[in-house]
């Protein structure tokens, strides 16, 4: 096994960083996308949790009962397209900041600060891949929130613009950062931690492990950090589909709305629907990752730099 000092680091072309953005893509907006029942069950116990108050089979009822099956498709469009672009940024920048950051302290010394590495790369990647984002996850809230407010992506998307201004979509960037980039840290930095433990606990050497047996570590690896990653970021998401549907009142800035929101909501309130987002994000996670992987090991692309 090549010692530190011998290990030479991977090249990257623009081809394998489209590839590894691809791959994000790919794996996020599938994963969110067919979260979309869940999410918009969660999105209603967050902000209507005296209505929705039986717990996520109960609330899935409700949702049905009320509006029918096909509310639980609500924001479709707008959750595919959105997290395939934050995807795209997060996992394509997480690659390119991890190996510009090892290239400019050098190996060695990366290696003794890997989680460093790791935190500084995944919420690099993260504040671009949400500005990207932003503007149609406010148009999905608006949509699962209210449901006559238009019909679907286009319609959301234009009548927001149209009434509020570019502004508006926004609102909640400030709680979409403070919300994604602690659930990009802990997604990233809990999944390398946890790959790394499992594969150290395998006898069987890293390089002679079978596809499954590597799907499989992925899945396990991606479990462990998205609920991480859930509980850490849990808050922020309950602020984030408060502040899209609320109006701003006037001359009130956008922090101090979430000042305002956080006192209503108060500790308990902040984690209304966290076993629902534990089971959507657990499961997304453990997918993306084994997405992501599987897609990369397809486009041929070189390996991860390994720390």
């Amino acid at each position: 096994m090549s010692t530190p000092s011998e290990y030479k680091l991977p090249e990257y072309t623009v081809k394998d960083y489209a590839s590894f953005a691809l791959a994000g893509a790919i794996g996020c907006g599938a994963t969110h996308g067919a979260m979309t029942p869940i999410d918009v069950v969660k999105t209603r116990i967050q902000l209507e949790p005296t209505v929705y108050n039986k717990g996520m089979l109960g609330s899935f009822k409700q949702v049905i009962k009320s509006e029918g099956a096909g509310a639980l498709l609500t924001g479709l469009g707008p959750t595919i397209l959105g997290y395939s672009l934050q995807g795209a940024f997060k996992f394509g920048g997480y690659e390119l900041f991890k190996k510009t950051f090892i290239e400019y302290l050098g190996y060695d010394t990366a290696k003794q600060y890997k989680d460093s590495i790791y935190i500084g790369s995944s919420a690099l990647a993260e504040f671009f891949a949400d500005i990207a984002l932003c503007p149609l996850e406010a148009t999905r809230i608006r949509l699962v929130s209210q449901p006559t407010f238009a019909n679907g992506l286009i319609g959301g998307f234009s009548r927001i613009l149209k009434e509020e201004g570019v502004g508006s979509f926004y609102n909640g960037f400030t709680p979409i950062l403070f919300k994604q980039i602690p659930y990009n840290i802990a997604k990233f930095l809990v999944f390398e931690r946890a790959n790394e433990a499992i594969y150290n606990a395998i006898p069987t050497p890293k390089v002679d492990l079978s596809t499954a047996a590597h799907t499989a570590v992925n899945l396990g690896a991606g479990i462990i950090a998205g609920c991480a990653a859930a509980i850490v970021s849990q808050p922020a998401d309950t602020l984030l589909s408060k502040v899209n549907k609320t109006k701003k009142a006037p001359g009130q800035s956008t922090v101090g709305l979430l000042i305002q929101l956080a006192k209503q909501l108060g500790v308990s309130g902040s984690f209304a629907g966290l076993p629902t987002r534990l089971v959507m994000v657990g499961t997304l996670t453990s997918l993306q990752f084994t997405i992501y992987g599987s897609l990369k090991k397809a486009l041929n692309c070189p390996p991860a730099v390994a720390l």
